[in-house]
């Protein structure tokens, strides 16, 4: 895809959730009472990276529906999407944190990839954990899991976990580059993983290149120091 059909693909984005905040405005005039029209219009805004907007259309929601717990902790999931997409993760978890039972699969993977894009791999690892004990054939929360392990150096459980994601969901590219560097660390036949990951998600694999620089040196390092050791 060229430069220019790129621009055209996000413009267009950009025109289709300009039609779809104009028409959430008019469901809400004609029907207030309706709190899912306010969880859409935010997500819709945050697509739109009209963060401040979102949490105020949410926070103003929360005061309209405090009588409906149900519409209230999905508000609330709501708004913790809104921060976690402005990247303000300390609130983001605050809201995640406070979800009933219906919203609580769901809260626990966000504060996972919550804590995990704060670099704490270790309170991500066990919020993806506690995440997987409401969903565990839920291919997001597995990978969270995978990755997380994958951060802390835990090779073989992360293994583990991504032969999980890819058994749901062999045509994930990201899963399949991350499980081929786990798989270079352990002395694995790595090249079917890369060759999959190219072909599936090509920006992800051109991205990745630094970590697979960063294994590639990580295991020189070790069989230099096994070398060492022997003499």
């Amino acid at each position: 895809m060229t430069e220019k059909q790129t621009g055209q693909g996000r413009d267009q984005d950009k025109a289709r959730s300009e039609r779809m905040v104009h028409e959430l405005v008019q469901r809400i005039d004609s029907h207030p009472g309706d709190a899912d029209a306010y969880y859409e219009l935010a997500t819709v805004l945050v697509d739109l990276n009209s963060f401040a907007q979102a949490e105020e259309l949410l926070m103003k929601a929360l005061g309209l529906f405090a009588a409906q717990p149900v519409a209230v902790e999905k508000l609330h999931y709501g708004l913790g999407n809104v921060y976690y997409a402005a990247q303000d993760y300390t609130k983001a978890i605050a809201e995640f944190d406070q979800l009933g039972a219906q919203l609580k699969g769901a809260g626990y993977l966000m504060m996972a990839q919550s804590y995990m894009a704060s670099g704490d791999h270790k309170r991500a690892l066990v919020f993806g954990l506690t995440a997987l004990g409401s969903q565990p054939k839920d291919v997001a929360t597995l990978q969270v899991v995978a990755e997380n392990l994958l951060a802390l150096g835990n090779m073989a459980q992360a293994a583990q976990y991504y032969d999980q994601v890819l058994a749901l969901d062999d045509h994930n590219g990201r899963a399949n580059f991350d499980r081929g560097l786990v798989a270079m660390v352990q002395g694995e036949d790595y090249g079917p993983y890369f060759k999959a990951a190219k072909s599936l998600d090509p920006q992800y694999f051109e991205k990745g290149q630094k970590k697979l620089a960063d294994i590639e040196r990580f295991i020189q390092t070790q069989k230099k120091q096994k070398n060492e050791t022997k003499e």
